[in-house]
């Protein structure tokens, strides 16, 4: 009876241990990973969603420090997804404001061709 009821608190024991999150260290790299390259085409802390992105990877890594490693992951993944809109929206910008550029040179020549007309 003994050696039953050892049994079954290792094997409950066991189950727990494979039931816990793993580290979420991949998630935290691409989250990182996600940051910088929203750095790279200009986001800067003038654009909210890296602000935000930057303040829940921290939450991320606090969380890991703690081994909560499902709330890690929970901040780690929401930090990638700001990260990347934060590098959307600037390269969305940017093409606004190339095309406005378009515009603006489309504009000058058709005003010279009537011009020379």
């Amino acid at each position: 009876m003994t050696n039953r009821c050892l049994y079954s608190a290792l094997v409950l024991i066991a189950l727990t241990g494979c039931a816990s999150d793993p580290a979420p260290t991949e998630q935290l790299r691409l989250s990182e990973q996600a940051m910088s390259q929203a750095k790279a085409v200009g986001a800067s802390e003038q654009v909210a969603e890296l602000t935000l992105a930057e303040n829940k990877l921290v939450q991320a890594q606090a969380a890991m420090a703690q081994e909560a490693y499902k709330d890690a992951r929970m901040f780690a993944e929401q930090a990638e997804l700001d990260a990347r809109l934060a590098e959307a929206r600037v390269l969305t910008e940017k093409s606004q404001a190339q095309l406005s550029e378009l515009h603006n040179r489309i504009n000058r020549l058709r005003k010279q061709l009537g011009e020379l007309q």
